[in-house]
């Protein structure tokens, strides 16, 4: 027991001298730290939407537009496979209206084949014997492709899944703010953003689609036709953001599926907000072949079925980078590079519900959850030093250590304190003192067996660790548990009550073990009362 190096001493005297550190600058206004190094100064826990307020917005998906999407990536799928037949099948002109597809084969004696390439595109849905799509022939040679309704569920369940992941992505990017982002019902998102006042900016970077897309310009398009809304088969007239429409070919040259990175940068000509691009291995391949086919030729750069601009290409664009410009502020382009990093939304959200929730309330909260866990660590103080004296001494400054080290942990990772967090908080109050009540419990029972002053100390840390440990892996079990199933403020609650975990279990078994061993080294008692 009196075996406590001093390397050791000063290991743990380092430790808690950190967490202190990192737990102040969450108390002192951040005018007064600026000062302060880096790693402190940004060290600050966030408050929660129940306890600093923030927004609550809640989106709508557009139902139609993933019908639409899966039509127009079905046409795609139609020419490429027709083509790649062998012998290649000859069709018409694929039409889209009225909500299915459908094209003429020219050739009658390829109309089997036709039909066996398409039904090799529709995929099965559950087990009653329902594919994604039906496929018949009307008039001989033409051939319909309508979109069961249990083929468009799947394919809104699967675009909900993924829009939630882009939407968290979007609003987190680096992964340190408590949003929540969860489903409502079949096609509803409900987003909550601590501490934001102002939601127009996020309402802006959730608004994106970020559908981005290259494609070239067609320069055989009647501009009056253009002007009009309409293009040749093949193409589309889009509008340009400065004003206007522009005819572009339908089949992209490379789309945004296709990016692994976006950042925010400046043309170095103009000094203009810009945002750099990089392509995958297949994408810049994509890019290089098409832009050395096409010198000399214009190419639009579209997002959200917008024309940004459309820059000739003047050479061939190798490497896989490429510039998007279109009159950005450097805000508009930071949402931007953000929108295209956590990739495209693979449907239409429409705020259908806003709310501001105003800081009231979580101050309110905030008072009275500090009154608790003043009133509940003031108690259990005054009882482990009324019980155990000395021992019990060592016991509450562990105890008061553990609540900073706490906070110090979630200033690290910026951590959100909501509700349900500062109920964890307190909840590990109560429980951070239960070690200290083994251990003194242990020493109790090895004085009564007669052991003498250090050998009862020794054994009673020793003895009792294994109920201290057994306990709180089952404890750390059910936060681990709670984090993986839950979400928000049960998250909130888990991530406080593993740390807790964790720092008690450390301030109760070495802090208190290094407090008595520098006791016992320096005043060698002959008599201990505890």
């Amino acid at each position: 027991m009196l075996d406590f190096p001093r390397w050791k001493v000063w290991a743990v005297s380092l430790l808690l001298l950190l967490g202190i550190a990192f737990a102040v600058p969450s108390f002192i206004p951040e005018t007064k730290v600026a000062s302060w190094p880096a790693m402190f100064r940004e060290s600050r826990i966030n408050l929660g939407l129940d306890l600093a307020g923030g927004s609550h917005l809640l989106y709508e998906a557009d139902t139609a537009d993933v019908a639409k999407q899966r039509i127009d990536l079905m046409e795609e799928t139609i020419r490429t496979e027709m083509r790649r037949a062998s012998p290649r099948i000859e069709i018409g002109e694929i039409s889209t209206t009225g909500g299915r597809l459908s094209f003429l084969v020219r050739n009658p004696a390829q109309v089997d084949a036709a039909v066996e390439i398409a039904r090799n595109q529709t995929q099965p849905v559950g087990l009653g014997g329902q594919r994604t799509w039906n496929v018949n022939v009307v008039d001989m040679t033409r051939i319909v492709m309508t979109p069961t309704q249990a083929g468009i569920q799947e394919a809104l369940e699967q675009a909900m899944d993924t829009a939630r992941e882009v939407v968290y992505n979007r609003v987190d990017p680096e992964g340190t703010k408590e949003v929540t982002v969860v489903r409502q019902g079949k096609d509803r998102i409900l987003v909550q953003v601590p501490g934001l006042q102002d939601p127009e900016g996020l309402k802006a970077l959730l608004g994106k689609t970020a559908r981005l897309e290259f494609k070239l310009v067609d320069l055989n398009a009647d501009p009056n036709q253009v002007n009009a809304g309409r293009a040749p088969p093949g193409s589309q007239s889009l509008p340009m953001q400065g004003g206007g429409r522009i005819a572009v070919l339908r089949r992209p040259m490379v789309t945004g599926d296709q990016l692994i990175d976006a950042q925010q940068g400046f043309d170095q000509t103009t000094n203009e907000p810009v945002v750099n691009i990089r392509f995958d291995n297949n994408g810049a391949r994509r890019f290089a072949r098409t832009t050395q086919q096409n010198v000399q030729k214009p190419f639009a750069i579209v997002l959200d079925n917008v024309v940004l601009s459309a820059p000739t290409i003047r050479e061939p664009i190798l490497g896989g980078q490429a510039q998007i410009s279109g009159g950005f502020t450097v805000e508009e382009a930071g949402q931007l590079s953000v929108a295209l990093r956590s990739g495209k939304l693979p449907v239409e959200l429409k705020v259908v519900e806003e709310r501001t929730v105003g800081p009231e309330l979580g101050a309110d909260s905030i008072r009275l959850g500090v009154i608790a866990g003043i009133v509940g660590t003031f108690m259990v103080l005054i009882f482990m030093i009324l019980t155990y004296g000395r021992f019990g001494v060592y016991a509450d400054i562990s105890l008061i250590l553990n609540v900073v080290i706490i906070l110090g942990i979630m200033a690290i990772f910026n951590a959100t304190l909501t509700l349900p967090g500062i109920a964890g908080f307190v909840l590990t109050i109560g429980a951070a003192v239960d070690a200290n009540v083994i251990i003194n419990e242990r020493i109790r029972e090895e004085q009564r067996r007669g052991r003498k002053i250090v050998d009862a100390i020794d054994h009673g840390y020793k003895e009792a660790q294994t109920a201290i440990f057994d306990a709180n892996i089952t404890n750390v079990i059910a936060g681990m548990l709670l984090f993986y199933f839950g979400s928000g403020p049960v998250r909130g609650f888990a991530v406080v009550m593993m740390i807790g975990i964790a720092t008690s279990v450390f301030t109760a078994v070495t802090v208190t073990r290094m407090f008595v061993a520098l006791w016992l080294r320096r005043r060698r008692p002959t008599e201990l009362v505890i």
